[in-house]
């Protein structure tokens, strides 16, 4: 199977279990009822594995359709031994999957999503709750490096890499909440269900999240996963209600600058926003909370925040940084990136640097990967 052709499968096999977590709480079973879900990252290494569960999805359609046929058919025996022998074939000839390899165990959360909204103030909350219980364990930056980790009988992973985006919202919580065991029943992990409300395990996770995006980029020079705005409250003169929502810029190109950058002027092209006072920016956001949350998006210290610029892209993403003493913008600030975008065109006269780089992310979307799905 092509690439496509498997991203098109995992969508639709996602959407599938989506849809009977949905219907079972119609039902009035609010959790996944089940031991174990679809894994997708078989189906991502093992292209034969996706083939045949396309082929199984086409035999057990024709198995339904002659299902139908028989019922309809029920009172001619012959065309029901005729029936009946075509769906022996179908199902002899059929190459089925190998339906453990196609599962992996999961939690009765594993379809829960946060019902905290990402906002600065959530993010800084879910920081001073990491400190007071996860630090001396997972350590400040989320290494495993804690002043306690050599005294767990496994030493704590590190948080900033794909560990966060492999499993689901709803199963991370679940780890957090109850704790984590060995195959044997011992306790790697501590429960925080006495330590932490649910709402703060939520807000625990958000911050881990950004604090490892921060350190992607600070490491690496990207970030290997998308991350959204935070949302919180700016104040924009001629734009609107003077007091508005940071997600209500949604569908515009955002521009965050930060107190004290002189370079800065409005551009029609997108809606600029100062994170403090700022001549001359009509959109403002004063709090400090903001401020302390996109210096953790960004892996850097709050007091040094000056000088830099973020791109926010029209579906609320954060795309691309400008770092302090740039001249200006190029397409190798954009620092999220869909790796398998198709090329864009360029005009024959090129444009400038900070218009190439938002048609480049407009052109090529963010689009989120967990637990190897598709979102």
């Amino acid at each position: 199977m092509t690439d496509d052709g498997v991203k098109t499968l995992l969508w639709v096999l996602h959407q599938a279990q989506l849809g009977l977590a949905a219907f079972l709480e119609i039902l009035g079973v609010s959790s996944w009822p089940f031991s174990h879900r679809l894994a997708a990252e078989q189906l991502l290494f093992d292209r034969g594995q996706a083939a045949r569960v396309v082929w199984a999805a086409l035999a057990i359609a024709a198995l339904l359709l002659i299902l139908a046929v028989a019922l309809w058919w029920r009172k001619r025996p012959r065309r029901l031994l005729g029936l009946g022998a075509l769906a022996i074939l179908i199902a002899l000839f059929t190459p089925w999957p190998i339906w453990r390899l196609l599962l992996t165990p999961t939690v009765p959360t594993a379809f829960h999503a946060s019902a905290v909204p990402f906002t600065a103030s959530a993010v800084m909350q879910g920081r001073q709750l990491y400190q007071a219980h996860c630090l001396r364990c997972h350590g400040a930056l989320g290494d495993g490096d804690g002043v306690d980790a050599e005294k767990q009988a496994i030493w704590p992973p590190t948080l900033n890499r794909s560990i966060l985006w492999r499993r689901f919202e709803g199963e991370l919580f679940w780890s957090v909440r109850h704790g984590m065991t060995d195959r044997h029943g011992g306790a790697t992990m501590p429960a925080a269900d006495a330590l932490m409300t649910d709402e703060q395990i939520w807000k625990v996770l958000g911050f881990v999240r950004a604090q490892a995006a921060g350190q992607s980029l600070k490491r690496e020079g990207v970030w290997e996963f998308p991350v959204a705005l935070p949302d919180e409250a700016v104040r924009c003169a001629g734009r609107g209600p003077s007091s508005q929502r940071l997600d209500a810029l949604r569908g515009q190109t955002v521009r965050l600058v930060f107190a004290g950058d002189t370079r800065v002027r409005e551009d029609p092209r997108m809606v600029t926003v100062s994170v403090g006072e700022t001549q001359g920016i009509d959109c403002t956001s004063d709090s400090a909370e903001m401020r302390r949350a996109l210096s953790v998006l960004l892996g850097a210290e709050d007091g040094q925040l000056g000088g830099y610029q973020i791109l926010v892209d029209r579906q609320g993403w954060l795309r691309a940084q400008s770092r302090p003493g740039s001249s200006g913008w190029s397409e190798d600030d954009l620092v999220c990136r869909t790796a398998d975008a198709p090329q864009i065109s360029k005009p024959a006269r090129e444009v400038d640097g900070l218009q190439a780089l938002i048609r480049r992310m407009d052109a090529e979307p963010v689009r989120t990967v967990v637990a190897g799905f598709s979102h």
